[in-house]
């Protein structure tokens, strides 16, 4: 998938007022500090289309961003806020469900997840959530270009053996790094392969 336009559309707290149309939707979330704006930005070839923070927690709102005019792009808010209050995080817990819960346009999910650290009790109970709510996702696998090869795959690894405790079999997974545009094409080829399947049952 070659990205010709990538468009900042809306921005709220309320999934009510999120785009009306049938426009396929892939969201993307993670822990805070975890590089998702970096990604998204290096998966549209954007440098400031996500706004990027040293600090985290930076998106507190659903992110609409149109790209080539036929999909969108979801940017979420993190879980495991480092400088927000509890009554924000509360908030934000309740329209986070309410997209997965009620955004039927919604197609896949993107748990992002640094490859350099072993598996968090916080991202594998949110990947229970999403399974237990039957919401289709894949795994991206972020800053791999921190790691040498070997250590990649051995944290990968580990990652899957935690997985397979309690899951059937393995979601999708990506190796990404938005530093080194690793992992880019398979991620946008992943879109477009389901977007096409998408257009064929229409």
């Amino acid at each position: 998938m070659v990205i010709k336009t990538a468009e900042f559309t809306m921005s709220n707290s309320d999934v009510a007022k999120c785009p009306k149309n049938q426009i396929p939707e892939y969201a993307f979330i993670g822990r805070s500090n975890v590089g998702k704006s970096s990604l998204i930005n290096m998966l549209t070839n954007h440098k400031n289309l996500a706004k990027t923070s040293r600090r985290p927690g930076k998106t507190q709102l659903i992110n609409h961003f149109l790209i080539n005019k036929e999909w969108f792009l979801v940017d979420l808010p993190g879980y495991g806020y480092a400088r927000v209050s509890k009554t924000a995080k509360k908030k934000f817990q309740r329209f986070i469900t309410d997209y997965f819960e009620q955004r039927q346009q919604l197609v896949s999910a993107f748990v992002l997840v640094d490859i350099r650290h072993e598996p968090q009790k916080i991202d594998l109970e949110f990947m229970e959530y999403l399974g237990i709510s039957q919401i289709p996702f894949s795994i991206i696998f972020t800053k791999s270009d921190k790691l040498k090869p070997q250590v990649i795959e051995r944290n990968v690894s580990a990652y899957c053996e935690e997985l397979l405790k309690t899951w059937e079999e393995l979601p999708n997974y990506f190796i990404t790094s938005s530093s080194k545009t690793i992992g880019r094409d398979e991620v946008l080829e992943f879109i477009d392969a389901t977007n096409a399947e998408i257009e064929k049952l229409r």
